[in-house]
């Protein structure tokens, strides 16, 4: 981001300021991607999108407004504070309210976590990675058609001006492809997909591995079973498994627990897993996919560890969530450029176990191994937990055959007391689980 770009949004806070504003801040977010996509080989996506928006956050007293635009222009900045702060007196007191107390000040501008890559492949080279994932995917015998396969590039630049003398900017950018095929003909047909995302191109991996992938996994799929009605082990893929952490970080929103929507709200500092688990987010992990040097409040980010030896240490918070609670923002704002900020994760992930998945799995007789999961009843008050699964029957310690059309139902109070973790973690999605098995489950099948 320029220097020139970065002084115009300064500008605009110190017109509010000379406004009447008693504080404000400013967050710019500037995108560039290209995307393409094919379909049995005839292209079906190509397009480039570049976007800017400006968000501007003024503060009378505790009354609050924002107001956003898509334009830099500085012409108009005298009528975007004017309007701020017409809507900030209208709008009720907010004791909660205010920019972050302890956030960074001064100038800062960084890529120490290494979120930017130089490569910026064009239409033609996205077409062929895509290209390169389908037929890797068709090759598979079993195949009969392909449901898309796609790749993408973009970059993200965001700036955060506050009143407490903070300008700070970061830039990302985002490499991936996908792949989704159909195998099997008629009733039978099954579909599947693989996919991969980075920041830079260099550790994505080959699209032929990742078509490959697809392909092997909707064939596995074709000629499901029902499975029985009943309680027995289950096991979660990673790409599914990482589902939980989802679950459980919105648990431990500081909003929820400040609202006293959240079934966790009585649990800090209790065992709410077994003893071997520990979940931590981490914002300052290189390459990571949702890394980043402060947060949306300027706070200066750092690891934060929420689940240690089973016990839950934190809430995810930030200023105003912290405020209610009595406590402190853990850098965890998130905002966007027409709303304020809110508490969410970054690179989330659950510590990996000791046990490989073939010997966690060594001594199901029944039970199943979930590659896919749709739909979705859980209940933030109750922890009530009901989602559609499908995947594979596991016998004898082996994944065997293929299972569809069922639910699994349970309360995630008693799922995450019985969690076991393999040792297979990888940080793919930035929300990362390795393969998980819980035995609190029971299955609505045939």
């Amino acid at each position: 981001m320029s220097a020139q770009t970065l002084e115009k949004i300064s500008d605009l806070v110190r017109r509010a300021r000379a406004a009447g504003a008693d504080a404000a801040d400013a967050v710019f977010v500037s995108s560039t991607a290209i995307g393409a996509g094919v379909r049995n080989g005839v292209t079906e996506e190509l397009e480039r999108s570049e976007t800017t928006d400006l968000g501007l956050r003024v503060f009378l007293g505790q009354k609050s407004a924002i107001v956003s635009t898509t334009t830099i222009d500085p012409n108009r900045f005298d009528g975007l504070v004017e309007q701020a702060l017409a809507m900030a007196k209208v709008l009720p007191d907010d004791r909660f309210a205010g920019l972050a107390p302890h956030a960074l000040t001064g100038t800062f501008t960084s890529n120490d976590l290494d979120l930017t890559d130089t490569a910026e492949p064009d239409a033609n080279a996205l077409l062929n990675r895509a290209r390169e994932g389908e037929d890797a995917a068709l090759a598979i015998k079993g195949v009969t058609n392909s449901a898309g396969s796609s790749a993408s590039w973009g970059r993200t630049e965001i700036a955060l001006v506050t009143s407490h003398n903070f300008a700070g900017t970061y830039a990302r950018t985002r490499h991936s492809t996908s792949v989704c095929v159909l195998a099997g003909k008629g009733e039978t047909m099954q579909r599947d997909y693989d996919y991969h995302g980075t920041v830079h191109l260099s550790d994505l991996e080959n699209p032929g591995l990742i078509g490959t992938r697809a392909g092997e996994n909707a064939v596995a799929r074709i000629n499901p079973i029902r499975p029985r009605t009943g309680r027995y082990p289950v096991v979660f893929h990673p790409r599914v498994a990482n589902s939980f952490l989802g679950h459980f970080i919105g648990a431990v929103n500081g909003a929820s627990i400040a609202r006293g929507t959240s079934f966790l709200k009585e649990k800090l500092g209790q065992k709410i897993f077994p003893d071997n688990v520990a979940i931590t987010d981490d914002p300052t992990r290189a390459r990571g996919l949702k890394s980043r040097p402060f947060d949306g409040e300027a706070n200066r980010t750092a690891p934060l560890e929420l689940v240690s030896n089973g016990v839950l240490q934190s809430w995810i918070l930030d200023t105003r969530s912290a405020r209610h609670l009595g406590l402190e923002s853990n850098g965890r704002a998130a905002r966007g450029t027409s709303g304020p900020p809110s508490p969410s994760a970054t690179n989330l992930s659950f510590a990996p176990g000791s046990l490989s998945p073939e010997e966690m799995m060594a001594d199901i007789k029944e039970g199943l191994f979930i590659t896919e999961m749709m739909g979705s009843s859980i209940n933030g008050l109750t922890g009530d937990y009901s989602r559609g699964a499908s995947g594979f029957m596991i016998r004898d310690g082996k994944i065997a055959e293929a299972a569809a059309e069922f639910t699994l139902a349970g309360n995630l109070l008693e799922i995450f007391a019985s969690i076991t973790l393999a040792n297979d973690l990888q940080f793919r999605f930035g929300t990362d689980a390795p393969t998980l098995r819980t035995d609190a489950l029971s299955v609505a099948g045939a």
